[in-house]
């Protein structure tokens, strides 16, 4: 064994991210752009959180989505940066809710009403196969299931491919489904592109 050499840290070096050294378009692999949860843990919340905690929390650490778990520590649903905006928990105040009493399950999207696309179909997708997918069926979060285990293997994000092909969506502000995908629609499209099956 040796002694390794210490550095100082200096004030020019910044962090990295894989995103920063990858050369992406719409014809690359859909693999590059979901969050694999093999290789990295998944974000979750408890089901009886705060909604307005977690939206503030979601805010101050740029987290756009969350996997809700109940207390048994089982998959329940997603919730997103953009379903617990300030606009959203208002309207719920507005119908007579109080606010400190609202939950994230007031606000998730429930495991049942979400759709999947299998793993194994992704790995012969393309980027530009994906958005086609999500655009068509009006879906701007999608899970990736490894069907032939029943797990739940990732997830897909409009926000998070927007992101990853340098387009100019605001990540530090909620983003409408419409538009992130008018933005997405900007680049020239491919000449050929399949749409996925997503599964219930």
């Amino acid at each position: 064994m040796k002694k390794l050499a210490l550095y100082p840290v200096e004030k020019i070096d910044e962090l990295t991210s894989p995103e920063a050294h990858e050369d992406i378009s719409l014809l690359s692999s859909a693999v590059n752009i979901f969050t694999d949860f093999k290789k990295v843990t998944p974000l979750v919340i408890e089901s009886n959180s705060s909604a307005v905690e977690v939206e503030s929390l979601m805010q101050k650490s740029h987290v756009r989505l969350k996997l809700v778990i109940n207390n048994k520590h089982e998959f329940i649903g997603l919730i997103s940066f953009e379903s617990l905006h300030n606009q959203e928990i208002l309207k719920r105040v507005a119908e007579g809710h109080q606010r400190e009493q609202l939950k994230v399950t007031d606000f998730m999207i429930a495991k049942d009403q979400l759709k999947a696309i299998d793993y194994e179909d992704l790995t012969y997708a393309r980027i530009g196969d994906v958005i086609e997918t999500l655009q068509s069926a009006g879906q701007q979060h999608c899970l990736v299931l490894d069907r032939k285990n029943h797990a739940i293997r990732g997830v897909l994000s409009a926000n998070d491919i927007a992101r990853r092909l340098k387009l100019a969506v605001d990540v530090s502000t909620p983003n409408s489904f419409a538009s992130i995908f008018e933005v997405i629609s900007k680049i020239q499209q491919p000449a050929v592109l399949n749409t996925v099956q997503p599964h219930f």
